[in-house]
């Protein structure tokens, strides 16, 4: 098969060709001394490495952030920028958008996403076998714990948990805001949305998903359906099998031809993001000792 010419967006600059097999934190590895986790500081923040005989994977302390996941033999499911912001949030991996999704209804100051991608979570343990390793994050908020566990072999799995003790009711919008890694974001299609209903928050409107999503210029999209989606990567031969049904919703975002902050055109042709979330009219109200949670799972297929 010929291979695929990268093919850039409208309004954007000609893309250029990129090697997007590897990732930004792949010169890392291999650990030393047949180490299978290892605490390192890299561009100002503590990073947890993994070494598993099915994959490399990355954490990072600030946001209990996974940063990269990459099964042996496969080129990485995840997307990281190369750069990041001092002592902002990192761009990339799988952000946790907690206890807010988007702007804060009520504080204008406040930062996009909520605390929980700012703050440092604590590991509370972690184990490994054959077949995978899983971990478990938590951060402690006011009257709010939030935990995430997670469990990385063939595929992923994370799952994120709250719970509050305060007085009252408490509103919570979550997200697991995964960048999922692609050769081209112009040439990957997204199955599984067809007939979808939800809302486009860029046209501030409501929108109606027709057949495959692909990326033709800007989306930021919030469907009112949770479900087993499929993004389909032509140029790469891979099919990544991603389910949202441990949330309410399904969220697709790309920035299309707008700038991001320390992110190149070239750099940010290669994700897609696809978030399992409850945000927006299908927010959570939880009550004092009220458990919530939300899922994201993936696998090849």
């Amino acid at each position: 098969m010929a291979p695929i010419k990268p093919r850039r967006l409208p309004g954007s600059p000609a893309a250029q060709p990129r090697d997007a097999s590897t990732h930004p934190l792949a010169a890392l590895f291999p650990l030393a001394h047949g180490q299978t986790q290892q605490w390192l500081t890299h561009q100002g923040r503590e990073l947890l490495l993994l070494e598993h005989s099915h994959f490399q994977a990355a954490f990072s302390r600030q946001g209990g952030q996974l940063l990269h996941f990459q099964p042996r033999g496969q080129r990485p499911w995840l997307w990281c920028a190369s750069h990041w912001p001092q002592g902002g949030a990192i761009r990339g991996g799988v952000p946790v958008c907690w206890p807010w999704f988007g702007r804060h209804p009520s504080e204008s100051g406040w930062p996009s996403h909520g605390w929980a991608r700012l703050s440092d979570w604590q590991l509370l343990g972690s184990t490994a076998d054959e077949q995978g390793m899983h971990l478990r994050w938590q951060l402690e908020l006011c009257d709010w714990t939030v935990s995430l566990d997670a469990e990385l072999g063939a595929g992923l799995k994370l799952r994120l948990s709250t719970r509050h003790q305060d007085s009252e009711p408490c509103q919570l919008s979550h997200a697991l805001h995964a960048y999922w890694r692609v050769s081209d974001v112009a040439r990957v299609a997204l199955l599984g949305l067809d007939g979808a209903a939800g809302y486009d928050l860029l046209a501030r409107a409501d929108c109606r998903q027709q057949g495959e999503l692909r990326i033709e210029e800007g989306c930021h999209r919030i469907f009112r359906r949770a479900g087993l989606l499929q993004l389909q990567d032509l140029a790469w031969q891979r099919r990544l099998c991603i389910d949202t049904r441990g949330g309410a919703n399904s969220v697709v975002w790309h920035p299309g031809s707008r700038p991001l902050t320390d992110v190149g055109w070239n750099e940010a042709l290669g994700f897609l993001c696809v978030e399992a979330a409850s945000c927006g009219a299908d927010s959570l109200c939880l009550v004092p000792g009220q458990e919530a949670r939300l899922e994201l799972k993936a696998w090849l297929e």
